[in-house]
């Protein structure tokens, strides 16, 4: 049955041309979405990198040093020239699957106030904006308006995927240019966040941690449309999952934007 690409972020699910490389620990995966692509698919133009990993879903902490180093450079090289840095963590803290940016952003290791504030050349600074529900402000207002008075180089955007495979649930890391749009994954979409909206390059980098439940049933019979929308699956240890990718990514932008060894 073919499927349905709406229900993922990850351009590897939905795009076959793919450039591989694959060093025994990491897959390398990029893709780039074109006008034609993206009018198809209905999928934002831009380029897409995926890092395709098994160390955190089988707990092999000892590859994670090597995950960190490679999702750095990966990150430098879609920020490149960028010396001013906004991290922004979406998501639901109170909710363990949708809380991967305010681990993140919990990790960082920020240093605006400390290189000058508004005079800086170079820095590092993060906010988390929560959501919607809880705030009763658009994560686009907050970011744009905080971005308006830092004005930095690029915004790197850290949240949450959903995947239309449940074998890459806490398996893959993705980096984009072309931004995000926050929620898009469970259909509960808002205010998109790239280099239009806000005004500024913005890349966004997150990790899928929820499938819908027709995802599950689709791989062993016919989709049953009345599930899609109204439930998402997500694993039993997903919390222990959040924090392992959450390490990785906070040392990989530290690492990458801080002149700091990543810590994991």
């Amino acid at each position: 049955m073919e499927k349905d690409f709406s229900c993922t972020d990850m351009a590897v699910e939905f795009c076959s041309h793919k450039h591989h490389r694959d060093d025994g620990v990491i897959k390398y995966y990029e893709v780039t979405v074109d006008e034609q692509t993206s009018r198809k698919l209905g999928k934002p133009c831009g380029k897409y990198a995926t890092l395709e990993t098994s160390a955190v879903i089988n707990s092999i902490v000892t590859d994670y040093g090597r995950v960190t180093d490679a999702l750095s450079k990966c990150l430098k090289s879609y920020c490149k020239g960028c010396d001013k840095v906004m991290v922004v963590g979406l998501g639901n803290p109170d909710l363990t699957a949708d809380a991967l940016g305010d681990r993140v952003f919990k990790r960082l290791s920020v240093n605006r106030h400390l290189t000058g504030g508004e005079r800086a050349e170079k820095y590092l600074c993060a906010l988390t904006p929560n959501v919607l529900g809880m705030t009763g402000i658009e994560s686009f207002d907050i970011i744009s308006a905080v971005a308006d008075r830092v004005k930095p180089d690029v915004i790197v955007v850290v949240d949450a995927l959903t995947a239309a495979a449940t074998g890459r649930i806490a398996t893959a890391f993705q980096v984009t240019d072309s931004g995000i749009t926050p929620g898009s994954g469970v259909e509960n979409h808002r205010r998109r966040l790239d280099k239009k909206s806000l005004g500024i390059k913005t890349v966004s980098v997150g990790v899928p941690l929820v499938v819908y439940a027709s995802t599950i049933v689709r791989d062993y019979c016919e989709c049953n449309e009345a599930l899609r929308g109204d439930m998402i699956v997500t694993p039993k240890d997903v919390d222990i999952l959040v924090e392992d990718c959450a390490k990785i990514i906070s040392g990989a932008i530290n690492s990458a934007f801080n002149d700091k060894a990543a810590i994991v």
